[in-house]
């Protein structure tokens, strides 16, 4: 392996941190002083002798009656002020009467110990606010102001090298992971840059640059796929003891399926190393196996093992397969082939392991616990590999043809990564470092030095969106094109646009006629799409992606509860949201479906019979507990504990994530751990949570909290479905905040249904929030009403909800710096 001199690599970061600073400092410049503003002279008073009389608001009838006993001056309960909010002229305090219409449409307030109005009031007194608030909304729009500079995150990274470079990265390894705000990792304001990540980006820059382009060079190295907890970004399964992911041939069990990159042509060798005891001895090896070894489906090895002859110690040595390989990218499989008896597929209840003294299943068949790919052995450069497909767009002839040829390449490649058009300058930065390289090296070592410069480039890690000049302070204005469909492709996704749609923004016509809304249907219709939304925004919103966390109880509550249950949990969640994107289905749907995605383990696991093998098929529910978001297990194991349900935390994911009535953070210096001990072993969550709404410390959030998670009580911490707590009945009645009694999931479901237009303006909510980069204010809220009515139209189908977004003012209008 070479390496660059250590100036250049002082040279690249001088240059990135200068960029950087550039940038920060050329936005900062920008603010411009707003014009006067016009006066126009007051009309002559005319007095008048009959008595003024103001008409009583619908707004100030309500809180007159119900809220200023609280909401005062004089207490300042929670804050809100309502005997100073101006009922008359709404405008003039709607940030107040923003909080007001979310407590009514979620029943929240008055609280259920109070006098309450009916329903009728409630609806007709929230309608009148946010008529008059949407009103005024139109009559002075604010689309808001995301930051600056917009910084990818990891996931972003990772996806616009791929769709950049047509190489695929792991970006958890290469990039810390990024903070959250407000529920996603795609606000603006939590993206921060820190000399620590700079680092991490010329490092990720340079590996990525030399298997873009091919080093011959390259030493031989080892990667390691260990048989562990599978991971977010789906790089490695694990299949210990049973075929149950689909990438298995037929007829075989357990093993391990990767996706490697090979970063030139060559021999790579591919090893296998045997699960073992505490004791360090290889477990399974008293039954003979064969052990298949797979790239992209051939095989490339096969090996007997095991039986009475065969020796325990470094028995798995000769588990190794030398190949030669074409760069790319290419799946790996090592796999058990099974024997001919025929055994239920997975863990479960009734199939527990039992641990012996030494830490070992006595009983234990061969596993395989991690895979190791080594090389390139005798490397050569690949013509014809995708990334250098990408790159290349043409090859010099001769030497005198390389600097015009470089400069094609690198202006070609700047377009899409800068993701606008190139200037001379951007072309100039890159050529000089391109002659660098190129003076110690060939002309692919030239186009590497310029590459890695690229990917460091604060025009690539950053979206940058700046106020045009001449913009006066605080006023809306219309974003670019350009910066428009960033907005649109990291939106949908995670990614930068493709050449069709940077064509039509750079040429100014992504807004002319329908141009905006066929590529927003044409990007919705690429999987693309549903893989970013369902990773990303479902996987954050509903914080599904925590069951890579999840650490249940496996030693006494949930011994079957191993990882390919854990990964099935995932698979049907992603399987069953990617299903609603592709079928376009209502928003609602997700409350109603009647139907998921099972393979065996997981059928078994929700007690459902008929379903065999490790292929996740449709299987219709008869169970309506079962039915949509609030039956899936990964949801119902995010929100419990290892040991056991949650009430609470259940009924704070349903009141911030379902109906948008968020409950404020707890007291500081507060306990919020329940004394199971003051109870005894046989006490029910229930009666435990009773200690914390006695203490009226506590009463005030989980008097809201704890009565609507009740009504999940059925569902154990691992989503399983149970008729009683210890010794004692499940009771699973709950209450709502609008005093709705619910007995149990079917029961929840429908009173939510019933409500259905405030769960779509939580969903409208947080997907707007996830797709322009920053917290919803009370100022967005006319704006998400308005998406909300015109996808009901449609009965609230995505690709209205999502047209609706892209065509908003907070997604295509921003708010001059003030």
């Amino acid at each position: 392996m070479t390496h660059r001199p250590q100036s250049m690599r002082r040279t690249v970061t001088a240059c990135v941190c200068i960029a950087w600073m550039a940038a920060v400092c050329v936005e900062s410049s920008r603010s411009v002083q707003a014009s006067a503003p016009q006066t126009t002279p007051a009309p002559p008073l005319v007095r008048s002798t009959a008595p003024v009389t103001t008409p009583v608001t619908p707004a100030r009838a309500l809180v007159s009656k119900y809220c200023v006993t609280c909401h005062n001056e004089r207490l300042k309960t929670a804050g809100l002020l309502l005997d100073k909010a101006d009922a008359d002229e709404i405008s003039n305090s709607a940030d107040t009467w923003e909080k007001v219409v979310v407590q009514l449409r979620s029943r929240a307030m008055p609280p259920a110990s109070m006098p309450r109005p009916d329903n009728a009031t409630y609806d007709t007194v929230a309608t009148w606010l946010e008529t008059e608030l949407d009103r005024a909304a139109l009559a002075r729009p604010n689309p808001g102001r995301p930051a600056d500079l917009h910084r990818l995150n990891r996931t972003e990274y990772a996806n616009a090298i791929r769709d950049l470079l047509s190489v695929e990265i792991d970006g958890a390894s290469m990039l810390p992971p990024d903070a959250q705000a407000h529920g996603f990792d795609t606000n603006a304001d939590a993206l921060s840059i820190e000399p620590a990540l700079l680092d991490r980006y010329l490092t990720a820059a340079a590996k990525i640059a030399r298997v873009a382009v091919g080093d011959p060079t390259l030493r031989p190295a080892e990667e390691r796929y260990t048989a562990v907890k599978g991971n977010s970004n789906e790089q490695t399964w694990l299949w210990q003891t049973e075929r149950l992911g689909e990438s298995f041939s037929l007829g075989s069990r357990g093993g391990i399926a990767v996706r490697h990159y090979f970063p030139v042509d060559g021999e790579y060798v591919i090893k296998l190393r045997l699960l073992q005891t505490y004791a360090g001895v290889i477990r399974g090896l008293n039954n003979p196996a064969t052990i298949e070894i797979r790239v992209d489906g051939a095989r490339v090895g096969q090996f007997t093992i095991g039986g009475p002859t065969e020796p325990t110690d470094n028995a798995d040595e000769k588990l190794q397969a030398r190949v030669q390989l074409k760069a790319g990218l290419r799946q790996v499989l090592a796999t058990i082939v099974k024997s001919e008896d025929v055994k239920a597929e997975g863990l479960g209840p009734e199939r527990v392991p039992i641990w012996n003294r030494e830490g070992d299943v006595p009983s234990a068949e061969l596993a395989i616990s991690s895979l190791l790919v080594g090389g390139p052995y005798n490397g050569r450069v690949p013509q014809d590999s995708p990334s250098r497909q990408r790159v290349f767009v043409c090859q010099p002839a001769s030497a005198s043809d390389e600097t015009a040829c470089a400069t094609k390449i690198l202006s070609s490649l700047a377009r899409r990564a800068y993701r606008r058009s190139v200037t001379n300058d951007d072309v100039k930065t890159l050529l000089d470092f391109y002659q660098r390289g190129r003076a110690d090296g060939t002309f692919d070592s030239g186009i590497r030095a310029a590459l890695e410069r690229l990917l460091i480039s604060p025009d690539f890690l950053f979206r940058i969106e700046a106020d045009p000049e001449a913009t006066a302070q605080g006023t809306p204005y219309r974003l670019s094109d350009v910066e428009l469909a960033s907005r649109l492709s990291f939106f949908l996704w995670s990614s930068i646009p493709d050449e069709e749609l940077l064509d039509l923004a750079i040429r100014g016509k992504l807004r002319e006629g329908d141009a905006l809304e066929r590529q927003a249907r044409r990007m919705l219709a690429d999987p693309r799409a549903r893989t970013s939304l369902v990773d990303n925004f479902f996987g954050q919103w509903l914080q599904t992606r925590n069951v890579w966390l999840l650490t249940p109880d496996a030693n006494t509550k949930f011994p079957w509860f191993d990882d390919n249950l854990r990964t099935a949990i995932v698979s049907e969640t992603e399987l069953f949201l990617g299903d609603q994107l592709k079928s376009d289905s209502s928003i609602v749907d997700l409350l109603t479906a009647d139907s998921t995605f099972l393979n065996e383990q997981l059928a078994r696991h929700y007690g459902i019979s008929g379903v065999y093998g490790s292929h996740f098929r449709r299987v219709t529910l008869a169970d309506q507990n079962r039915w949509g978001l609030l039956g899936k297990a990964s949801v119902l194991a995010v929100t419990s504990y290892p040991t056991r349900t949650s009430p609470t935390i259940r009924g704070k994911w349903l009141l911030e994530n379902i109906l948008a009535a968020p409950v404020p953070p707890p007291p500081p210096d507060v306990n919020t751990n329940l004394d199971e001990s003051k109870l005894g072993k046989a006490a029910t969550v229930r009666e435990m949570l009773e200690q914390h709404r006695a203490n009226p410390v506590c009463a005030s959030c989980h008097a809201r909290m704890d009565p609507i998670g009740f009504s999940l009580e059925n569902f154990d911490a691992v989503g399983q479905w149970r008729t009683t707590d210890g010794e004692s009945a499940i009771n699973a009645n709950g209450v709502l905040l609008d005093g709705t009694k619910v007995d149990g999931p079917a029961a929840l479901r429908s009173a939510l249904v019933a409500r259905k237009e405030q769960f779509v303006r939580t969903v409208t909510g947080k997907l707007l929030t996830y797709a322009v980069g920053r917290q919803m204010d009370y100022s967005d809220a006319p704006a998400i009403r308005s998406i909300v009515r015109t996808s009901a139209v449609d009965d609230y189908r995505w690709s209205s909800t999502i047209l609706a977004i892209v065509k908003s003012m907070p997604f295509q209008m921003r708010r001059a710096r003030s």
